[in-house]
């Protein structure tokens, strides 16, 4: 069985804490005793390490050895139209699993009214999200969510490769992967509704490639998963 996975703060002189939600959960649900072995990261490094000390909201740690990361083929920025939040918490928990690089909100046409600024004040429980998944699914690196953006800024976004996923007669994302590909890639996952004819002209026009994930039409959690997926096995061949 994996050990578990914690990201602390910093870790000096072979030494580092964890504090807070977290430490309490080790301390009192757990049950953890010194000696015991987890693993932790700094958002930089990984390191399996011996629990030196338990107690209450405390929990400090002594580094034993490192631990090897295995590198993700690409570096990808999730750029994904607000929806309604618990479905767009959901696509961040799942966009992390899969190991999105960043994720950055946007606000399209048909982003429902309020979502854009009513996102400033989900950025701790987003990124908490991000920091919980990442955990889950042994990460080094939390993803980065970036503040919410209007749609033209996001056209500004720089990669690689920049795709455009519309299922308004867009090519398939597979036949529009390039043999040759560098280490960067962004996509732009649309609203309920999808994108109003502006948004695709704007878009073409900023140089994004028109993609789609077949011919059904995807809720946006789903088409974000979907897309992920498929660019990071395609870099894995």
């Amino acid at each position: 069985m994996a050990r578990r996975r914690f990201f602390v703060d910093s870790i000096r002189n072979g030494a580092a804490e964890l504090r807070g939600d977290e430490a309490r959960h080790l301390t009192r649900v757990l049950r953890v005793e010194a000696g015991q072995r987890f693993e932790i990261s700094d958002n930089q490094h990984a390191y399996l390490a011996e629990i030196e000390e338990a107690r209450g909201e405390r929990v400090t740690f002594r580094v034993v050895e490192p631990i090897a990361a295995v590198p993700m083929p690409v570096r990808i920025t999730l750029c994904a139209a607000i929806v309604k939040f618990d479905r767009f918490e959901w696509m961040i928990e799942k966009a992390t699993e899969l190991g999105v690089d960043s994720i950055l909100p946007v606000e399209a046409t048909r982003t429902e009214k309020g979502l854009f600024d009513a996102s400033r004040k989900r950025s701790e429980r987003w990124a908490r999200i991000a920091r919980e998944s990442s955990q889950q699914s042994r990460r080094v690196q939390v993803p980065e969510i970036l503040p919410a953006v209007r749609f033209e800024r996001c056209l500004e976004q720089t990669a690689d490769h920049r795709f455009f996923f519309d299922e308004a007669g867009a090519p398939p994302l597979l036949r529009e992967i390039p043999a040759e590909r560098s280490d960067s890639a962004a996509l732009l996952i649309g609203p309920e509704g999808g994108w109003t004819d502006d948004e695709r002209r704007l878009a073409l026009a900023s140089g994004w490639t028109p993609v789609s994930l077949g011919p059904l039409v995807l809720r946006a959690e789903t088409a974000a998963s979907a897309a992920l997926a498929v660019v990071l096995n395609a870099w894995l061949e």
